[in-house]
């Protein structure tokens, strides 16, 4: 491959890694503002309706909660269950959302700061053999 090819490759590798990195970065800014200043509310989980049998499988359940300001909110869930800790339908969970826009949502316990760890390191990693690929292309002859 010559130079210009491996450097095309490399941009957009590095377009990519720096994509991955700012959504990680952005996922765990949300979260956190959220936790900051949202407040604390117990919703009840209910499972949507029904769907047909060739729509997707395992829909998210729903979240109906009451705001401080006396709204009743029902929302998707923000996380999927887990076989360990799975969202029955008349469970009871603790969430923090956020007052100026109460459907976003953070379930306690259930943020998952891992997946969004997982693209910022991801995300570093591509962008870096990117930097590596470009530099290694350029000093050979």
């Amino acid at each position: 491959m010559d130079r210009g090819a491996v450097a095309v490759l490399a941009g957009i590798a590095a377009f990519g890694g720096l994509l991955g990195v700012l959504a990680g970065l952005h996922g765990l800014r949300q979260v956190r503002r959220v936790q900051r200043t949202g407040g604390y509310v117990p919703a009840l989980v209910k499972q949507p309706p029904v769907r047909s049998a060739d729509e997707s499988p395992a829909p998210r359940p729903l979240l109906q909660f009451v705001t401080d300001d006396g709204r009743i909110m029902e929302i998707v869930c923000p996380v999927a269950p887990a076989r360990r800790r799975p969202l029955a339908d008349g469970d009871r969970v603790l969430l923090r959302y956020d007052p100026a826009d109460p459907r976003t949502v953070v379930v306690e316990g259930r943020e998952r700061l891992g997946v969004e760890r997982a693209f910022i390191a991801g995300g570093a990693v591509v962008l870096v053999l990117s930097l590596v690929l470009v530099t290694v292309a350029c000093t050979r002859r």
